[in-house]
């Protein structure tokens, strides 16, 4: 990422040192996985589409710890992997709204929410901004080479509210406190990066 694009890392020394800990990362372009990768002050195992796990890619990536999901199902072997790692003590990465869009948190799945309850992992929130850079770019999907691309970390918290309750209405609740804790991270990160 560094010989590509000029990475500036704020708020790593957020993320705890040791133990389960889950990043949630907003998703507008294709770099931001790779990106929060490459910067993040530990190795980060991310949930992401099967369909990208194709020719050689698909070795790299199942080499490099990270865990293919079939977004068509309630996949249990992702579910199962992801909660492993939390487990292990590792670091979860996640885009909470499943998928590409605006990278705003406006619409966030469950998925978060039942990793964060179920482990009791706090999530760490992630802005990446100026991954969508115009102009100059050899490949559409990707920002201008060289191109400044910033990286905040925020405070970590818990998704629970401190009752090991998981049902639905106890995610539900999870998942509005954790879109909130992510949408004043974003406006936070904006704030200080001047994007």
């Amino acid at each position: 990422m560094y010989g590509l694009w000029k990475p500036r890392v704020l708020g790593a020394w957020r993320v705890p040192a040791t133990g389960p800990v889950i990043l949630a990362v907003n998703h507008s372009h294709n770099i931001d996985g790779p990106m929060v990768m490459g910067v993040a002050p530990r190795p980060t195992h991310f949930l992401i589409k099967k369909e990208v796990f194709v020719g050689p890619l698909d070795r790299f990536l199942t080499a490099i710890g990270q865990v293919e999901v079939d977004r068509s199902t309630a996949d249990r072997t992702a579910i199962s992997r992801a909660l492993a790692v939390l487990e292990g003590g590792g670091v979860l990465g996640i885009f909470p709204e499943g998928t590409r869009g605006e990278g705003d948190f406006a619409s966030l799945r469950a998925g978060l929410a039942y990793f964060a309850v179920r482990s009791g992992a706090p999530i760490v929130p992630v802005a990446v901004l100026g991954s969508s850079g115009r102009g100059g770019r050899l490949v559409k999907a990707l920002p201008p080479l060289r191109s400044r691309v910033d990286v905040v970390f925020g405070d970590p918290f818990q998704a629970g509210d401190g009752s090991g309750r998981r049902t639905r209405k106890a995610l539900d609740e999870a998942t509005e406190r954790i879109q909130k804790q992510l949408g004043e991270h974003l406006h936070h990160a904006r704030r200080l990066t001047g994007r």
